[in-house]
């Protein structure tokens, strides 16, 4: 986490991962249902010198806007989870979720365990990376290129004009990596 870094934290409960990030310097967000709670935290940003940069806000996390984060904080449900994939996933590509679970193996994930210090929440979370939205057809100057995603992985064909290669690669945020034949491709942004 980095000063650059905008936070936010859905089921932020007392506000504990959202005055963490605010003291690393990351601008952050607490997203709670509960009216306590929400006010609890914002007793708790005031009390550790934070409520510059650690805000609160009673809402329902499914209605709520969270697209500019850079990082995304959820412990919840794995049916709350599954219910969020759409809008996570739409996230800025290399945006990181660290949660307990989304629910589907074939994300790309790293343990993380912050079980000293600020952070004492995190302990076995799940750290995950959005991935570039690379499907669909390219032009380049090879040929054609048609790509079908599955979260970090891709699959297609580059057609040129005197051949159709297979093609399989993975994301990583805005990393692109992929074979063709005997081409191997990796480009950040």
């Amino acid at each position: 986490m980095t000063p650059n870094d905008y936070v936010i934290d859905l089921g932020s409960g007392d506000g504990r991962n959202v005055i963490a990030a605010a003291k690393r310097g990351a601008r952050s967000h607490g997203i709670e249902y509960d009216a306590e709670l929400v006010e609890f935290s914002k007793r708790a940003a005031a009390k550790a010198g934070v409520a510059d940069k650690a805000t609160f806000e009673k809402a329902d996390i499914f209605a709520s806007d969270f697209s500019k984060a850079t990082v995304i904080v959820l412990f919840l449900t794995p049916e709350m989870n599954i219910r969020l994939r759409p809008k996570l996933l739409a996230l800025k590509a290399g945006a990181r979720i660290v949660a307990n679970h989304l629910c589907d193996r074939r994300l790309e994930r790293r343990s993380i365990c912050h079980g000293r210090g600020q952070l004492r929440a995190l302990v076995h979370g799940r750290l995950w990376i959005v991935p570039a939205r690379v499907e669909g057809v390219w032009k380049l100057a090879e040929g054609e290129l048609k790509l079908k995603t599955t979260y970090q992985t891709f699959t297609g064909t580059l057609k040129s004009v005197s051949e159709s290669a297979p093609v399989a690669g993975r994301l990583r945020g805005e990393e692109i990596f992929f074979n063709s034949r005997s081409t191997q491709f990796h480009r950040t942004s």
